[in-house]
């Protein structure tokens, strides 16, 4: 990646072409343990988007006095440091959304994703680039947390949005859409396996249109030269 790369080329890497759940297979754990609901993956999502952008800006800014036999220590510090902060604040104000996110909250620590980005790409840039980075992965992540986090819950649950007063408070309560009323669901979903199949189908369904657009851009190429 580049210094002068633009917002946008940065933020279609993160999105799509290095998406950390669908391509590089990052922080598949609290991707799959975390993802039964639609809030809690988007719970999870917004604190891990946080946390790594906060961690990108950071380790920017002061990579120019970071030496290489020590660096990766500071880095974990400063990841532990916000994921702390992070976890103080949910607990703070949305403590039924701490208590059901569990340990994975304070488990953004071991996030690969961050770490990751923030050796990669952010203690080799500017805090701009670092932050459209960290914004762009984190949001990636996120999608996919969300994704999977809805599918998991309308077919196991035949529902999206329950528990959103989790998250929005006592505004959310009325937010919950009973899809398939009277539905007891597929219990699969809600459980680990259905973790695993639903993000395989995610992976297929991405992989599939990466390839139907590659060959289109193909067919076009060759009418082109034609």
């Amino acid at each position: 990646m580049s210094d002068t790369d633009s917002f946008a080329q940065i933020l279609r890497r993160g999105l799509w072409h290095e998406n950390p759940g669908l391509v590089q297979l990052l922080g598949l754990c609290p991707l799959l343990a975390v993802s039964n609901t639609l809030v809690n993956g988007l719970g999870l999502g917004l604190a891990t988007i946080l946390v790594i952008c906060a961690t990108n800006v950071l380790v920017s800014a002061c990579r120019r006095w970071l030496h290489d036999d020590f660096r990766l220590p500071v880095f974990v510090l400063i990841i532990a440091t916000f994921v702390t902060s992070v976890e103080l604040l949910c607990r703070a104000f949305w403590f039924d959304l701490h208590l059901a996110l569990g340990i994975f909250l304070p488990l953004i620590v071991t996030n690969c994703v961050i770490l990751g980005r923030a050796e990669a790409f952010a203690s080799r840039q500017r805090v701009s680039a670092a932050l459209a980075d960290g914004l762009a992965h984190g949001l990636g992540f996120a999608a996919v947390l969300i994704a999977l986090g809805g599918l998991r819950e309308l077919v196991g649950q035949g529902s999206l949005l329950a528990g959103a007063e989790l998250l929005f408070g006592p505004v959310g309560r009325g937010w919950s859409l009973e899809l398939v009323p009277q539905s007891g669901g597929l219990l699969l979903a809600a459980l680990p396996p259905g973790a695993f199949i639903g993000l395989a189908v995610l992976i297929a369904a991405r992989n599939a249109l990466t390839r139907r657009r590659a060959n289109a851009g193909r067919v076009t190429a060759a009418a082109a030269d034609s």
